[in-house]
């Protein structure tokens, strides 16, 4: 059997990377393809090991599956940091990217103990539990992703969980009905208290109300107020790392949007946003000039751990930035988002009209 060099295996694994991205995460997966090169494929790989991660717990059958799920996950975090990743494209891919990156080990485990929290089925009394929950699957990846950038500041990467969590937020908003036939509760309840509302009768039997809206659409609002908070960490990233987070934040708050203009029911139907206004937003983030006041707004207390594991880890010399190309230069790239989409739109057009 051929032995192929080190560089032929490392290409290979982001190869399949990209590929497990594109067919798992189509909206960053097009985002993504406005980063510079080198961001865009640490990115695709550091994605698809959290993919996979979330699929090993969602996938299990009873919650002692989910634990043990939960158990193997943490082991191939601390194979991967040792350098002896497991043998699959996304650990190595995953070990290549905290090394390089200098991506502290506290980081991935929050992620891991936030799935350890959906294993046992966790519910969270009021917004300031719900934002643990956020910092830790949702904020833990936004801080990664800003040292992927190139961004190691306190103050930035404040802003980085403040997006990690809006976005998380907005998940959860979104996916009311979806979650709770699954048995998850994500709502405050002393929200839904407050709303007149019973967690254990609706989880029982989700339906739609006016005091249900009312919680979703008080969720809402934390999340907004999260995205504008956000926007000012834009500015201290790369100028050719902008465009892309901005698109996301864009898209993501879009989807809430979408929720609100369906009268906050979550229950029965799904938002989404479509592709036309996503091209809409894409171009919008391409043209938008980032907020700067606003970026030494407190850190939400409760994502305080993930900054500060960060400042404690000692950064690695940094080369990449000066490499990135500029702004500007994203003409060939916004070309390829833009028919990216287009192919997708027809996909899923074709795949609606196909005989079953």
């Amino acid at each position: 059997m051929p032995v192929f060099p080190p560089e032929f295996a490392a290409a290979a694994d982001r190869t399949a990377c990209r590929v497990a991205i594109r067919a798992g995460s189509k909206s960053f997966f097009a985002a993504g393809r406005l980063l510079p090169g080198e961001v865009r494929e640490a990115a695709y790989g550091l994605y698809a090991f959290c993919r996979l991660s979330d699929d090993l717990v969602d996938e299990a059958a009873s919650s002692s599956d989910q634990r043990d799920a939960v158990a193997r996950l943490g082991a191939r975090v601390a194979l991967a940091y040792a350098g002896t990743p497991a043998d699959a494209p996304a650990d190595r891919a995953f070990s290549e990217v905290v090394s390089a990156y200098a991506i502290p080990e506290a980081l991935p485990y929050a992620l891991i103990e936030g799935f350890a929290w959906d294993a046992e089925g966790r519910r969270y009394t009021d917004i300031a539990a719900l934002h643990a929950y956020a910092a830790r699957v949702a904020g833990s990846v936004g801080a990664m992703m800003a040292l992927i950038m190139g961004a190691r500041s306190a103050d930035a990467l404040a802003r980085a969980c403040d997006l990690g969590a809006a976005m998380q937020l907005t998940n959860i908003a979104r996916d009311v009905g979806e979650d709770a036939r699954m048995g998850r509760l994500y709502l405050p309840l002393d929200w839904m208290v407050e709303a007149g509302l019973d967690p254990d009768s609706f989880l029982a039997d989700p339906r739609p109300s006016p005091a249900l809206a009312s919680v979703v659409a008080r969720l809402l609002a934390e999340a907004e107020g999260l995205y504008g908070q956000a926007e000012a960490g834009i500015a201290a990233l790369p100028s050719p790392c902008r465009p892309a987070i901005r698109a996301a934040a864009l898209i993501y708050a879009e989807i809430g949007r979408v929720v609100a203009a369906q009268g906050y029911e979550s229950v029965t139907s799904r938002a989404r946003v479509g592709t036309g206004r996503k091209l809409a937003l894409i171009a919008r983030a391409l043209h938008s000039r980032p907020a700067g006041p606003g970026l030494a707004a407190p850190a939400l207390p409760e994502a305080a751990f993930l900054i500060d594991a960060v400042m404690r880890h000692p950064p690695l010399p940094d080369r990449r930035r000066a490499a990135l190309r500029p702004w500007w230069d994203v003409g060939g790239r916004v070309v390829h988002v833009l028919e990216l989409i287009e192919r997708m739109r027809e996909r899923e057009a074709y795949g609606r009209s196909a005989p079953s």
